[in-house]
C-alpha cells in the first residue's frame, strides 16, 4: 500500500502548487506527464518553506522554520514522513538524486529572510538569490536530466542564471509588497532618496545578461522539459520588459503583470517554435 500513500501525498504537492500558484500549475503541465509530479514535489516543500519566512507573522517563525528544517533532513534520511510535502521532497530527492547541499543552501536563504531586511553588496544578493532561487533551477534540472548527470553538468551554469533571472524580476516586479509589508529591501538603490533610473538600468543590465546566459541551455535540455522552460523564460522576458518600460516610481507603487491574453499568446507561440524544432 505504500503506492498509494505514494499517491496520496504526490497530490499534496499538487494541490499546493495549483492553489498558491495557478502561473506556475500551468507552466508544469506543459512539462512531459513523467516530470510534472516530481515538479510538484519539490515546488510544495519550496513553497512552503518561503510561507513560514513570508506570510506566518503571528507565529514564532524562527520556531516553525527550525521544525521544518528538521523534519526535512528527519525525511531525508528516513526515506518516509507523515508530512506528506516532506515525503513527496524525499521521494523526488532519491529518485533524482538530488544533491542536499541544494536543500541546505535553499533553508539558509529562507532562514536569512526572518532576519535580513537590506542587502547592501552585490556578494550579499548573490549569496542570497543562490540559495533562494537558482538551487530551485538545479533541483528542476535534477529531475529534467533524469539522471544524466553529464547532462545536468553540462547545463547546470544556464539554470542557475534563468533562476537569478527570474528571482530578479520577481524582485522588481514585487518591490511594493517587499518594502511596504515586509520591510525588505533587496534592491537599495531603488528606495528611498537613492532611487533612480541609473541604479534600476544597472539591475536590469545584470538581469539581461543573465537572460541571454541562459537561452543555450534551455535549447539543450532534454525535450520533455524543453517547451515547458522555453514557455516559463518566454513568459517572464515579456514581464521583464514591461517592467523596463515602467519608472522607478510606478514600479514602487503597483505591481507588474502581464495580461492574460498576451500569457495565452506565448504559450501559443512557444508551442508553435517546439513543434518546428525552432526553439
Amino acid at each position: 500500500m505504500m503506492s498509494l500513500y505514494h499517491e496520496v501525498c504526490g497530490k499534496c504537492s499538487q494541490t499546493v502548487t495549483q492553489t498558491y500558484s495557478t502561473s506556475f500549475y500551468s507552466a508544469i503541465q506543459l512539462l512531459h506527464k513523467d516530470l510534472r509530479q516530481p515538479i510538484h514535489g519539490i515546488y510544495g516543500f519550496v513553497r512552503f518553506a518561503d510561507e513560514i519566512a513570508d506570510t506566518f507573522h503571528e507565529y514564532n517563525k524562527p520556531d516553525l522554520l527550525h521544525d521544518f528544517k528538521d523534519s526535512t533532513w528527519k525525511a531525508l534520511n528516513d526515506r518516509i514522513s507523515l508530512n506528506p510535502i516532506l515525503h513527496s521532497l524525499q521521494t523526488v530527492v532519491h529518485q533524482y538524486n538530488i544533491p542536499h547541499s541544494l536543500i541546505k543552501d535553499f533553508l539558509h536563504s529562507m532562514e536569512m529572510d526572518l532576519h535580513k531586511k537590506e542587502y547592501t553588496t552585490n556578494a550579499e544578493l548573490d549569496r542570497y538569490i543562490y540559495g533562494s532561487a537558482e538551487v530551485v533551477g538545479l533541483m528542476c534540472l535534477c529531475v529534467f536530466c533524469e539522471g544524466n548527470i553529464q547532462q545536468y553538468e553540462e547545463l547546470k551554469d544556464s539554470a542557475s542564471r534563468l533562476g537569478a533571472a527570474f528571482q530578479k524580476v520577481n524582485f522588481l516586479r514585487d518591490l511594493q509588497a517587499d518594502t511596504n509589508n515586509l520591510q525588505r529591501n533587496y534592491f537599495p538603490g531603488l528606495v528611498g532618496k537613492e532611487h533612480s533610473m541609473v541604479a534600476k538600468k544597472r539591475i536590469e543590465d545584470d538581469i539581461e545578461t543573465d537572460f541571454q546566459a541562459s537561452i543555450p541551455g534551455i535549447r539543450n535540455l532534454p525535450h520533455k522539459a524543453r517547451y515547458g522552460v522555453y514557455t516559463a523564460y518566454k513568459y517572464y522576458y515579456t514581464l521583464f520588459n514591461k517592467i523596463r518600460k515602467t519608472q522607478p516610481e510606478v514600479i514602487l507603487t503597483k505591481r507588474i503583470r502581464v495580461p492574460d491574453y498576451q500569457k495565452l499568446f506565448i504559450m501559443l507561440q512557444a508551442s508553435m517554435y517546439n513543434r518546428l524544432n525552432l526553439i
